[in-house]
């Protein structure tokens, strides 16, 4: 499913190989004056202090329970530190006989700005909100993905970014904001118009925060491709505890 609250973040794109990713949300310098994960402000939850099986995911509250889907039956939780720091935390969530049941958490990045309820193109701040996972992709060969992958040049990151920031987009997930579901993630489309941003992915962690996209190492990433399936309807719920808990 879709929310129509705020999408997510500018594309810092120069290089033509990567033209589709134009207004990608990914990536960018993560060093922007005042962000707040340069200077370590906030740290990510603990999401494992919470039960273990519960009929409602942990720390989400009436408002976001009521956008996830009666169909999903995996359900990746973003728990991000603060409205404004770009740390957070990832925990997969598996539902069977209406009980969700606690699976791995990993560590993980935001926006460098943190959340926001309104999103618009360029204010480095991820969206809250529940979104569907249709697509992945990537720079390398499908490493057998249930999600359709979709391996393409277009994934090449700019070479005037920073040589840590050059294996981001290895691997995504397309998180389903403003975008064509089924097609490639770095498809430029956007339904609700370029102002609403777009390109917002989950893809690998280069330490820092981003322009709006969510990121997890490598190994935590190649396990949610191994793992996601269409059939099981999965959904992100991205947001700061606070918002997610309203």
């Amino acid at each position: 499913m879709r929310r129509t609250v705020g999408t997510a973040r500018t594309a810092v794109f120069a290089a033509a190989a990567a033209c589709a990713l134009l207004v990608s949300g990914c990536g960018g310098s993560g060093r922007a004056a005042g962000d707040p994960a340069a200077s370590q402000a906030g740290k990510a939850p603990s999401p494992h202090t919470t039960p273990t099986d519960t009929r409602t995911l942990p720390g989400v509250g009436p408002r976001l329970t009521a956008e996830v889907p009666a169909s999903a039956r995996q359900a990746l939780v973003v728990y991000g530190a603060s409205p404004t720091t770009s740390k957070s935390s990832v925990t997969l969530f598996t539902r069977s006989g209406g009980v969700w049941h606690r699976g791995p958490s990993w560590a993980s990045h935001n926006a460098i700005h943190g959340w926001t309820l309104q999103h618009h193109e360029g204010d480095l701040r991820s969206p809250v909100g529940v979104f569907s996972l249709h697509d992945a992709g990537g720079l390398l060969p499908d490493p057998g993905s249930r999600l359709p992958y979709h391996r393409s040049t277009a994934f090449t990151t700019p070479s005037s970014w920073p040589a840590s920031y050059h294996h981001d987009f290895d691997y995504v997930i397309a998180i389903d904001y403003n975008r064509v579901v089924g097609t490639s993630p770095s498809d430029p489309t956007r339904p609700q118009g370029q102002s609403r941003g777009g390109g917002i992915w989950i893809h690998l962690d280069h330490g820092q925060g981003t322009s709006a996209c969510v990121t997890v190492s490598k190994d935590a990433l190649r396990y949610l491709l191994h793992t996601l399936q269409p059939s099981a309807h999965p959904v992100v719920v991205m947001g700061d505890t606070a918002d997610l808990a309203s």
